[in-house]
């Protein structure tokens, strides 16, 4: 169900707060009236959003999700239902009853079965892998032994071998590490602001690290583990490179190196490393377009990346945050993603409420940059899809 980028499936202002008399109402009407009335929108809106850009919005919904049916309340905001799917909405009106924000998320395609939920990613460009076990037997697969580039997907590495130690007695979830500023990597987290010095628990790195991806906490782990303790998880990818020094061998100013490396054999890569770490991390606005050095990743299959979620699934860290798994559809779930320029990861451990314990994790690469938003709408509408089966 694909979603023009243009529109950056958002149509997101928030300028105002109040009373909201009847969001509900005000959401229906933007589908059973049309076209939009101004007076429906607050001024402060009006000033970033222009009315017609919201009619262009809803019919582009509608022309891809067919005929509108309806609203309803779910958890903290609203769901638009439509013949084909269905899309997450929040709305918010101030005490005069005008919209003042006004978000439509990824939508969430209604499938006739599971056969239709694979075709979408079938037809995606460039390499796909996918894999769909149920109760451990493989359910559907498309290219499941292929090792594609999965970004943060890779920290379920680390969190085995994390997990590993603490049960093995060598390490403990309160156990407590100063943040050093060699382990300082660029965001996604919130470590890289903090001070160095800072005392910080194994749980809270292991916590922000699948949460948050903070890729801080990753090479933090990384480093208090060992590089070769978290290579016994991490597959082909030896030496298994922490973020920073991904990010310092994707610089362009250091090219020559990045050469030397793609040339090297495991044991010249190593020797390398303590180059890497003498290298300033580069501006942070240089990931913002298109895919960087791409050979530089880590690259697991679905396979691996099944095996490796199940191993940690039952930790409480895992079901931080759903993704785009929707947690009243299952009894229980463990989540992590991954995703940069032309490389998007989304793997699931799921149990639903018939007692199937599923896992899903599909990968998507090409050389150009990704619709995010549809590769996320296929794997919401394969989720529904797996979550009714019986």
């Amino acid at each position: 169900m694909r979603i023009a980028r243009s529109l950056a499936l958002v149509l997101l202002v928030t300028l105002a707060f109040g009373q909201m008399p009847s969001p509900l109402a005000a959401l229906e009407r933007l589908f059973t009236v049309r076209p939009a009335q101004a007076e429906w929108f607050s001024a402060s809106f009006l000033q970033q959003v222009p009315v017609a850009l919201v009619d262009q919005v809803i019919s582009t919904l509608e022309a891809q999700l067919g005929r509108y049916l309806g609203v309803r309340a779910e958890d903290n905001g609203f769901v638009v239902s439509f013949e084909k799917g269905e899309v997450p909405a929040v709305i918010a009106l101030d005490s005069d009853g005008h919209i003042t924000q006004l978000l439509f998320l990824t939508p969430r395609p209604r499938f006739a079965g599971l056969e239709q939920a694979l075709a979408g990613f079938r037809e995606l460009p460039g390499k796909v892998s996918l894999l769909v076990l149920r109760n451990g037997q493989e359910l559907a697969g498309l290219n499941p032994d292929e090792p594609l580039a999965v970004g943060s997907s890779f920290k379920l590495a680390i969190l085995n071998a994390l997990w590993e130690a603490i049960k093995a007695g060598k390490h403990a979830w309160s156990e407590v590490v100063e943040l050093r500023p060699q382990w300082k990597s660029l965001p996604t987290g919130i470590l890289q602001d903090w001070p160095e010095g800072s005392p910080i628990t194994l749980h809270t790195l292991a916590a922000l690290m699948i949460s948050l991806s903070d890729n801080t906490a990753s090479d933090a782990l990384l480093s208090v583990l060992g590089r070769e303790q978290v290579e016994r998880w991490s597959g082909q990818n030896r030496p298994l490179l922490s973020t920073r020094e991904a990010f310092v061998l994707k610089n362009p100013a250091n090219h020559g190196l990045l050469e030397r490396y793609l040339r090297a054999d495991e044991v010249a890569r190593r020797r390398l490393l303590p180059e890497l770490d003498q290298l300033p991390l580069p501006p942070p606005t240089l990931f913002t377009g298109g895919p960087v050095a791409p050979e530089v990743e880590w690259f697991f299959s679905t396979r691996e990346l099944c095996r490796l979620i199940e191993g940690v699934a039952d930790l409480p860290i895992m079901a931080i945050n759903p993704g785009p798994v929707q947690p009243k559809s299952w009894q229980k779930l463990a989540y992590k993603g991954g995703s940069e320029p032309g490389v998007i990861n989304l793997t699931a451990f799921l149990t639903s409420h018939q007692g199937h314990r599923y896992c899903v994790s599909a990968t998507w690469n090409d050389r150009t940059v990704l619709d995010e938003a549809h590769f996320i709408s296929l794997y919401s509408g394969l989720l529904e899809i797996l979550a009714g089966l019986q």
